[in-house]
């Protein structure tokens, strides 16, 4: 069963104004199956073969005169050696657009390749899991409130949906020691991978929280600077997404720690021991949850008529709200709460920073606020909080 990504669209645009087209993403979120579904005519080579990745990398010129452009090269990562080569043939003819695309699983290596040799040539975009939207599309469906556990234990790699018999706690089983095993070794000398497994864990517990490097350290028995290395691997090779704090003034009394995320909330319930059945108990139900709709709202942005960045608020006196969606100036203010019946407490922080927003921002003003949470129907409260689930999200673009 295919399920249509609503990103080939962008890329089969952005393809047609670049001679490079690079898209990167974590593992398994689906970037070959796209890009041989919407570029049929392009012939493909993966280097995740070691024999291909050694052949590129030892002799790129011979390799790169094999294969006609168009050419898509997967995970371009284990060959540095030809980002060097790519930039000569693109140069013969910088008019002709759309001649390779490149994807990798590890940005780091990607980034260096086109900062050294790409630069000015290439788009660069990032793919992540499916969205409830690209589900509803190919199996519409309708969730109550109930069904809610069992979506956001699952998680939404493109796998998981396209086999409906795969078991969740398997495929994911699978999928960390791969990723242990294959990017960590590949792109940092950890010394234990028990370590580094400990520290994903550790992380998973902080879920949307502020991130602490220190504490972190501490409970894993590293080195502070060992725990930033491991968080920007996490972050580089698609697990991890870190959101910054908007502070502007405010009475400059913001955090200024970003929130640890991290990408897919199935995974994150796999390494918190979670299931459908056990999540819903669960005193982290609301960490998952927010997990997972910031998941949503960050993969609808590129999709949007209008785009969008996403910030959080915290501030010292305890004022908070889960993301600000800044667009043109205007901040809509959105809380995230698992309650499938909010209360007045509920919107409580909404109503509190759009009122510090008025009295203390000179630039932004506040926009909508809306309330994300397992309500079955959406509704406007009578404060002007706009009640919605995870379904109706695509309401943030109109």
């Amino acid at each position: 069963m295919n399920i249509e990504r609503k990103y080939g669209s962008i890329l089969k645009s952005l393809l047609g104004l670049f001679p490079v087209l690079v898209l990167t993403g974590a593992r398994q979120s689906g970037k070959t199956t796209l890009l041989r579904a919407i570029f049929p005519d392009y012939h493909y080579v993966s280097l995740d073969l070691p024999s291909m990745a050694e052949q590129a990398e030892v002799n790129p010129a011979e390799f790169l005169a094999s294969w006609t452009p168009p050419l898509l090269i997967d995970e371009v990562q284990y060959a540095p050696a030809l980002f060097r080569h790519l930039k000569i043939l693109v140069d013969q003819d910088r008019d002709a657009t759309g001649r390779f695309i490149l994807t990798g699983s590890q940005s780091f290596p990607l980034m260096k390749g086109v900062a050294d040799s790409l630069a000015g040539r290439c788009v660069w975009k990032e793919l992540e899991n499916l969205s409830l939207e690209e589900i509803g599309a190919t199996l519409p469906f309708k969730v109550t409130p109930s069904e809610w556990p069992a979506i956001v234990a699952r998680g939404l790699f493109p796998e998981l949906w396209k086999r409906p018999e795969l078991p969740t706690r398997e495929f994911l089983s699978s999928y960390v020691a791969t990723y242990l095993e294959r990017d960590v070794r590949q792109i940092l000398n950890v010394g234990s991978l028990r370590d580094f497994e400990r520290f994903l864990r550790l992380l998973a517990i902080r879920s949307g929280g502020l991130l602490n490097k220190s504490d972190l350290a501490r409970d894993t028995g590293i080195s502070v600077k060992a725990a930033g290395d491991w968080v920007s691997v996490l972050e580089a090779s698609g697990q991890l997404v870190l959101l910054e704090p908007w502070f502007e003034n405010l009475g400059k009394r913001g955090v200024k720690t970003p929130k640890i995320y991290l990408r897919d909330a199935g995974l994150l319930a796999f390494l918190l021991g979670l299931d459908a059945a056990s999540l819903p108990a669960s005193p982290l139900r609301g960490a998952v949850w927010e997990t997972f709709v910031v998941g949503e709202i960050r993969k609808g942005i590129p999709l949007a008529t209008e785009s969008g960045r996403l910030w959080f608020y915290r501030d010292q006196g305890g004022r908070e709200v889960d993301l600000l969606l800044e667009r043109g100036g205007s901040l809509d203010l959105i809380e995230v709460k698992w309650a499938e019946n909010p209360g007045e407490a509920d919107a409580a922080s909404l109503n509190a920073i759009e009122k510090a927003l008025l009295a203390h921002s000179p630039t932004a003003r506040p926009g909508r606020k809306w309330l994300v949470c397992r309500s079955p129907t959406p509704y406007t409260r009578a404060d002007g909080v706009r009640v919605i689930n995870p379904l109706q999200l695509g309401e943030l673009a109109s």
